[in-house]
């Protein structure tokens, strides 16, 4: 497959899969799925490109809403905004883009893609660069690789642009952009440093929107089967059952372009009797039973509505509510001893040694480097 056109079922698959992906955060996928509804009916059509596809000097548009999910809720998303930071690069460039990507597949950001490329004219990469989500640049299967952090293009629905032409690191393109977000009311559509065809074959996590659209296929079709569908995304993708609980408190603040905080489980059923603690910016990062890590980044810790097998982001997990957590593989270039310093607990501020629900602590991979946080504590 070269490429081939996306149907207005499959993007509703995709917005169930990419926010179960997401791990609580990339931003509810329920606004961008409204838009992509009215696009599909105004007749456009967006193409799925195979990666592999690419020409090595082509240029691929990397996008993302960056921001505060809880923001989400409230600034909705306009298509407009996400195609105008692409063509801000195309302009800063002087070049023209072949293709759209995700920085991450979890999400309403699994569907900016596809709303810059609805109106622009683009296929959609196959691809992203986390698997999952995470909430800062340098959490990026493109900085695992050391690729180049600059330039990036802000735009925001109020007609504010914003052009950071060089960072000096991934840390500080992540300081830079954020500081704009947060300017512009921490809610805007970005895209990242221009990746070529070449550096998307090799740095990025291939075929995730396939992913995303399976996942949501499984879930749909157990829907359908009345069968419990947290099972069977479970059976689909070797994920792991970690705690089923009510919510009993949750405690969370919009802060510095991120939504951070704390969310408490009591057990119910086979967990009755425990407590659980979940920790998250913006995504799910740590999971404690009794007071013992059990799970955490980059493993994909996801929370799911118990009744209806929808995935339950950090913006609207609420007291009272059911929910199931289940942790999902993380991408093997997550593992590796340079992944985790970019997206281990450490990166987080825990002081953890990762340890996978799936089996050892690191994959094979590149000698590490500096630490990428400061530690801050073991426990939420």
């Amino acid at each position: 497959m070269t490429s081939r056109p996306v149907s207005a079922a499959e993007i509703e698959s995709l917005a169930i899969g990419a926010w179960i992906l997401g791990t609580g955060g990339g931003g509810s996928p329920y606004y961008a799925l409204l838009n992509m509804r009215k696009l599909y009916r105004e007749g456009m059509v967006v193409s799925l490109l195979d990666p592999q596809a690419l020409a090595d000097d082509d240029l691929v548009a990397v996008v993302s809403n960056m921001g505060a999910p809880l923001v989400g809720q409230e600034r909705l998303t306009d298509p407009k905004t996400i195609a105008r930071a692409v063509t801000m690069m195309e302009a800063h460039l002087g070049r023209k883009f072949r293709a759209v990507m995700s920085v991450e597949i979890g999400g309403g950001n699994a569907i900016q893609p596809f709303m810059a490329a609805a109106l622009l004219g683009l296929p959609v990469v196959d691809a992203d660069a986390m698997g999952r989500a995470f909430p800062e640049a340098q959490m990026t299967s493109f900085a695992i690789h050391d690729l180049q952090p600059w330039p990036l293009t802000l735009a925001d629905v109020r007609d504010n642009g914003v052009v950071v032409a060089q960072a000096a690191s991934w840390k500080w393109m992540e300081r830079l952009s954020r500081t704009a977000c947060v300017a512009v009311g921490s809610i805007a559509g970005t895209c990242k440093a221009p990746r070529t065809g070449r550096e998307v074959k090799d740095c990025a996590i291939l075929y995730t929107t396939t992913k995303a659209i399976r996942l949501g296929e499984v879930v749909q079709a157990a829907r359908r089967a009345h069968r419990d569908p947290i099972d069977a995304v479970v059976d689909a993708e070797g994920g792991r059952h970690i705690f089923g609980g009510k919510v009993v408190d949750v405690a969370r603040r919009t802060t510095e372009g991120f939504l951070r905080g704390r969310a408490t489980l009591e057990g119910l059923d086979g967990d009755r009797g425990a407590r659980f603690e979940l920790a998250f910016q913006n995504e799910f990062a740590v999971g404690w039973r009794d007071g013992a890590p059990v799970v955490m980044t980059p493993d994909l810790i996801c929370v799911m509505d118990a009744l209806s097998g929808e995935a339950v982001g950090t913006e609207v997990i609420r007291y009272g509510q059911r929910v199931k957590v289940i942790a999902l593989p993380a991408p093997p270039v997550l593992l590796t001893p340079k992944g985790l310093e970019h997206v281990g607990p450490r990166a987080f501020g825990y002081d953890l040694e990762f340890r996978s629900v799936f089996g050892p602590a690191a994959a094979p991979g590149p000698a590490p480097g500096p630490s990428a946080a400061p530690a801050r504590g073991t426990s939420p």
